[in-house]
Formats: C-alpha cells, structure tokens, sequence
C-alpha cells in the first residue's frame, strides 16, 4: 500500500483573517495590554488562545469592556448597534471587520434605502449574519434552511434581494438561491458574489482532491463555518470520510485503517503552523509523502483599519523626532 497525502492549495488564512490578527497584535504593541477584543477575532481557537497570552481580552459585548478602554471588533462585523454602544461607553475602537463582509453590509443599507426586502442566506445565531441583520433590521429576513425558504414572505415579490453570509459552501447556497426564485422568480442576485474569493478557493480545492482520497482532515474549530463547510464538501466530493480537528494530537489512529490517500487542508483562519504538525504527525505513520494539489494562486492582501494605520504613522513621526 503506497501512502501518501494531498495538500490543499490554497488553504488556511485568508486576506482578512491576517488583517484582522494582525491588527491586534500591532494593537497590542502599540497601545499595550490589555487590549479588549468584541468577541473572537478569528474563529480559530489557537488564534485566541495565543493572543490571549499576549494580553488580548476577548469579551461577548461591548458593555463588559471598561468605559474609555481600546475595543478591537472582530473579523466577522458588528452592527450599527455595536458602535453606539461602544460610542456611548466612549471606548476607543478598532474595526477589524473583513472588507468583504462591510461589502455585504453596504449592499443591505442601499437595498433597504431603496425598500427591498432581504433575504439574507445564512446560519442563525453566527456574528456575521447578526452584524449584516443589524444594518437593516426591518427588511432583512434569515434563511437558513430549507424550511425557512418555503415559508419566508415578502411584501413585493418584484422587490425582493438576497444576499449570503461570506463563509457559506458555494453548492448548498445556490440550492437554497434555488428554491427561493422558485418562489420568487423576481429574486435578484447581489452586485457581485458574497461569498468570499478565499471560502470558494479553499472548496475548489477541496473537490480537487476529494474523489483520490480516502480520509481528508480539515484543520479547523468547529465554531468556525467555512472549516465546516470543506468537511461538508469534502463528503459530497467523494472523500470516503473527513474530519475537522484544531490540533494534530486531536487525529484518531484509527482513521488510518486501511487509508492510503489521505488529504489535508485548513480553514480561513488557521495558521499554517497547525497543518505542518498534522503533517508531521502523519509523516511519522508512514505518510511522508507530500503533493501539493494546487487550484489558485491567491495574492489578496487588504490594508490595516484605518485606526490603526493613523496611530502606527503617528508613532513613526514620534520616533523621528526622538
């Protein structure tokens, strides 16, 4: 039996997973611990945990953090709601918002101003979808099941929009996208695709290589929706089976029975330090051999909030004068 693995290109972090770490650790050296983060950063629980070492103090709302304090908002957005509410507390903040998901924000405030209703695909309860919801309460309806599209209404069927959350499985959005214009046949699509260029990468990639293997880990949290979505992929793909774990010690041996093709890839908000010690784990069961399965090359980069780009100049013009 000739062992080997797949390795998923691209994987792992995404344009505005990096910014937004980044952003906080370029906080934590410029204004110093404790810096207060609104939520998790990332959903990446290595991600938190490390940040977390380094003085970062993650809370659930705005109302935990010390009046006047420095508040970082996470990757996944908040809603108008969130900064008053920071605004009234006067907290210092920093919008690490994914640039991709403040898109998706301001495409629900133009259809909103021009009195559409919403339909906004997405799982209930994850901070991205509240955050979009919150921009426009009152014309944004969730879907995120089947049931929900066959019962969802509208008050115009010719003035009728959806928009998705940016970490969805391309596929199974456009099946719920389906059955919704089979009620709404007036449906109009966004401007551009929500769902992000980095969450459809990582899933091309996925289907690539799923039909050759026989096991795929994917590094991931399981809070964290786009490593969920490349398990679900992976399945429908024809992976034979696949697993999400946060760390290499979390891969059960017996998963290896009779395995030849393993593959391996990441979510958009692990680091790539998580999957070389997957691989190595596996090199030390007698999968050494590495192919790299390659569908895109990503050179996205966003810059830093603007918050922090002003304070950053600042404190070079300081240096300069000293």
């Amino acid at each position: 039996m000739t062992k080997r693995v797949l390795l998923a290109k691209p994987r792992g972090y995404c344009a505005g997973v990096d910014r937004a770490v980044v952003t906080v650790e370029k906080a934590l050296e410029t204004y110093g611990a404790p810096v207060y983060v609104r939520k998790e950063i990332v959903h990446n629980k290595h991600v938190v945990e490390t940040l977390t070492e380094r003085g970062a103090i993650f809370v659930d709302e705005a109302d935990e953090v010390p009046e006047g304090a420095l508040v970082v908002f996470s990757a996944h957005g908040v809603s108008p709601a969130v900064h008053e509410e920071a605004a009234s507390r006067q907290l210092r903040t920093i919008d690490a918002t994914c640039p991709l998901v403040t898109k998706v924000h301001q495409e629900a405030k133009r259809f909103a101003r021009d009195d559409y209703d919403i339909l906004l695909i997405g799982h209930e309860g994850h901070e991205e979808v509240e955050g979009t919801a919150g921009e426009a309460p009152e014309h944004v309806q969730l879907v995120d099941t089947a049931e929900d599209a066959a019962k969802v209404t509208v008050r115009d069927p010719s003035k009728v929009v959806w928009l998705s959350q940016t970490t969805l499985s391309v596929d199974e959005t456009m099946v719920r996208v389906n059955q919704l214009k089979g009620r709404f046949p007036e449906l109009q699509d966004p401007p551009s695709d929500d769902i992000c260029y980095a969450t459809q990468n990582r899933q091309v990639a996925v289907k690539a290589m799923a039909p050759e293997c026989d096991l795929v880990i994917v590094v991931g949290s399981q809070n964290s929706s786009n490593s969920k979505r490349l398990v679900e992929v992976a399945l429908q793909a024809g992976a034979n089976a696949s697993y999400l774990v946060d760390y290499a010690r979390e891969v059960d041996e017996a998963w290896l029975d009779g395995v030849e093709t393993v593959g391996v890839t990441s979510g958009a908000s692990v680091p790539d330090i998580l999957v070389m010690d997957v691989l190595s784990w596996l090199a030390d069961r007698g999968y050494g051999e590495v192919q790299e399965v390659t569908t895109a090359n990503e050179k996205v980069a966003f810059a830093l909030p603007r918050e922090l780009r002003k304070a950053l100049k600042d404190n070079d013009l300081q240096d300069s004068v000293r």
